[in-house]
């Protein structure tokens, strides 16, 4: 498996940040959690990305570990690029 740039649109951080801040009011240090579990599991996609399949329109999803949310990445080249951390279900949650 070829290894992968990983880049991260502003969009996608401020998903991490809204989730971390929406987590971190319902319960102190939950945001932290979520957040390293995030960096964590993004860190590995520069060797796995190609072990997600595609979902929709040449979209992959990866589920984050504990928390209901996917990052949802395309395979450009030899990068990959991050461009949304959403809920599973669906609803902006945060709006």
């Amino acid at each position: 498996m070829p290894s992968y740039k990983i880049k991260v649109f502003p969009e996608a951080l401020t998903d991490i940040q809204k989730a971390t801040d929406w987590y971190n009011e319902q319960s102190y240090g939950l945001g932290t959690r979520f957040q390293k579990q995030v960096i964590k599991q993004i860190g590995k996609l520069n060797n796995t990305a190609e072990v997600y399949k595609i979902r929709y329109s040449d979209v992959r999803c990866m589920i984050i570990k504990k928390f209901p949310f996917m990052v949802h990445f395309l395979i450009e080249d030899e990068s990959v690029v991050i461009f949304a951390i959403l809920h599973t279900s669906g609803v902006a949650i945060f709006e």
